[in-house]
């Protein structure tokens, strides 16, 4: 109870211990206390009657660093890991596509669209520390694993709880490459975006810094466009200021940006707009065409559910098009 009212409270176990019924837990609310849409729970800090175990296995990566919760990890790429001798010298992606998104709720679309056109394709996310840092916290991630369609995913800078930790976005793309033996990587910030309504304070600008990191490891980065028809900031709509920025100002390294075939005026907006990208990028624009049932048969096939900001596919189909169509494209990419 939290100010006389049931609350949903998360724990995760490997950090706090798992609470029993009866237990007396210690909680942050933040996140309930700010009304937010993405997180909005309790977070369980301690179980202060019965501690979790001391960290007994392997591993000197330290996540989440000096924070009351910091978590020790064996790293891919650090000296006690199996990996080391592979990755310490490894600087190729070799041709690799990377897919590149603003927010987490591009990995579904994006996977369904590369499924339908190359089932079986063998993808890997790989998850940097722009949003949540916990990966336990997606249920995506979850669902998309249990259903068999997402390979693995590796956990990058201070996030944690993948699995596979490194300590940068470049090792994560190696061990994700040389490791885990995956055809095409998604890359994109876990839960919990973060914006401030101005040019530059927004966490997916870490966007264009992963093309900038699949580029120099010579992979194909592919961005993904945020595009919105039914958020209500004007900045949103179209094509995301934050794609403008990430990909227009933040990417030095050319990328094939995917600009989706959308009908009507709205799709001609799309396309205008996308048209800024084209001294920097090579613009592919790629039909939609039978996207939206592939959309909802994934949705149902996968369990799990199409949402970006509150909105589900009927209420903003053109994100959901736009993301599948970054996935089409790869798809296309490697039949080549």
């Amino acid at each position: 109870m939290i100010d006389g009212s049931p609350a949903r409270a998360l724990a995760y176990p490997a950090l706090v211990g798992r609470p029993e019924p009866g237990d007396t837990v210690l909680l942050n609310t933040t996140a309930l206390a700010m009304g937010l849409g993405t997180g909005g729970y309790a977070m369980v800090v301690a179980v202060p009657d019965r501690l979790p175990p001391d960290p007994s296995g392997p591993g000197h990566l330290v996540k989440a660093r000096y924070t009351p919760l910091q978590a020790t990890v064996l790293g891919a790429d650090e000296q006690g890991s199996p990996h080391h001798a592979l990755l310490a010298d490894a600087d190729s992606l070799d041709g690799l596509p990377v897919i590149v998104a603003d927010l987490h709720s591009a990995l579904p679309p994006i996977l369904a669209g590369l499924l339908a056109a190359r089932p079986g394709t063998r993808v890997v996310y790989v998850m940097p520390d722009g949003g949540a840092l916990p990966a336990w916290f997606s249920m995506s991630i979850a669902q998309l694993t249990a259903a068999g369609v997402l390979a693995a995913t590796v956990t990058t800078g201070q996030a944690f709880g993948g699995d596979l930790e490194t300590v940068t976005v470049h090792t994560g793309l190696l061990a994700a490459r040389l490791v885990l033996d995956a055809e095409v990587v998604v890359l994109a910030q876990g839960p919990g975006n973060l914006g401030t309504g101005t040019r530059w304070g927004f966490s997916g600008v870490s966007a264009g810094e992963a093309v900038n990191a699949a580029a120099v490891l010579a992979g194909r980065p592919v961005a993904s466009l945020r595009v919105s028809e039914g958020d209500l900031r004007e900045r949103h709509v179209g094509v995301s200021h934050h794609s403008l920025t990430a990909y227009g100002r933040v990417a030095l390294a050319r990328a094939d940006v995917v600009v989706p075939g959308l009908p009507g005026p709205f799709g001609d907006r799309v396309r205008e707009q996308s048209a800024a990208l084209g001294d920097r990028h090579r613009l592919v624009r790629v039909p939609v065409d039978g996207l939206q049932d592939t959309l909802r048969d994934a949705e149902k096939e996968w369990g799990v559910r199409l949402s970006t900001m509150g909105r589900g596919l009927e209420q903003d189909l053109p994100y959901f098009l736009t993301a599948a169509a970054a996935g089409r494209h790869t798809a296309a990419l490697l039949g080549r």
